[in-house]
């Protein structure tokens, strides 16, 4: 049996009450893209901000499917001393909650997946894969120089900046992703996947599914996917908005999570 990974995570201290909230990034994310909205959550409990595996300053692994990072996140749990949780998860790490609620339902208090649905999608993120990996690390000794250089091959600056957020430097300022690109370039189709789940498998705890309005990522077979496994999930949709919801608007998506969190 594979043994989970020790993920990184930052605690938040809130009320002690409530199951603490795990939030869990999307592909290519980290901790540091929820530390606003972990602090706005944290005024009514305990919040745990988590690097899953490959990504952040969480350690790397040639395995990269989701029973694996569920497993993480359960240990995680454990380590902690946590026996319930609410889980927060947006993209893949909407996928990584669904997985963990599915295969560890005792442990789940809620559940909040946010602009994700349990199936199989079509990726297209060869693009920024290719940049990343084909960005000269020697050459560069500042993130302004990492953005010029991937300019070409990534049109889109607000793209630029989401990657640049994984390129760190070390104390002699020699340059390093903090994503394991080459397992998550050979494991995309599993990430954009879903896996192979038992299908009289159910979660009857609280569910809510948040998504954009203009975001292709939940449509109708998407909702009814989620039906089918959350049976009691809530579906609310946030106006005007794409895939990343909780940045392009976040007191509404705030609101909706805090709502439920506290209903």
């Amino acid at each position: 049996m594979r043994q989970p990974l020790r993920l990184a995570a930052r605690e938040l201290e809130g009320p002690k009450g409530p199951p603490p909230l795990l939030v869990l990034h999307g592909l290519f994310g980290s901790q540091r893209n929820w530390q606003a909205h972990g602090k706005a959550l944290a005024r009514e409990r305990r919040v745990f901000l988590v690097d899953l595996r490959n990504h952040g300053y969480s350690p790397w692994s040639d395995v990269m499917d989701y029973p694996a990072m569920a497993a993480d996140v359960a240990a995680l749990a454990e380590r902690n001393g946590l026996e319930r949780v609410s889980l927060l998860g947006h993209s893949m790490g909407g996928k990584v909650a669904m997985t963990l609620a599915l295969d560890r339902p005792a442990l789940v208090d809620r559940l909040i997946v946010a602009d994700i649905a349990p199936v199989a999608y079509s990726h297209d993120f060869d693009a920024e894969l290719d940049a990343m990996r084909g960005l000269d690390l020697a050459s560069v000794d500042r993130r302004s120089a990492a953005d010029a250089a991937m300019a070409a091959a990534l049109p889109n600056g607000a793209v630029r900046q989401f990657l640049l957020q994984n390129l760190d430097f070390d104390d002699g300022g020699k340059a390093h992703w903090r994503l394991n690109l080459a397992v998550l370039q050979s494991a995309i189709d599993t990430l954009t996947g879903w896996p192979g789940q038992d299908p009289t498998r159910r979660f009857d705890g609280p569910a809510l599914a948040v998504r954009g309005e203009h975001s292709p990522y939940v449509d109708e077979a998407g909702r009814a996917a989620l039906r089918r496994l959350f049976p009691g999930v809530e579906m609310v949709t946030i106006p005007a908005v794409g895939h990343w919801l909780h940045v392009e608007a976040p007191r509404p998506f705030l609101g909706a999570v805090q709502r439920f969190l506290d209903s």
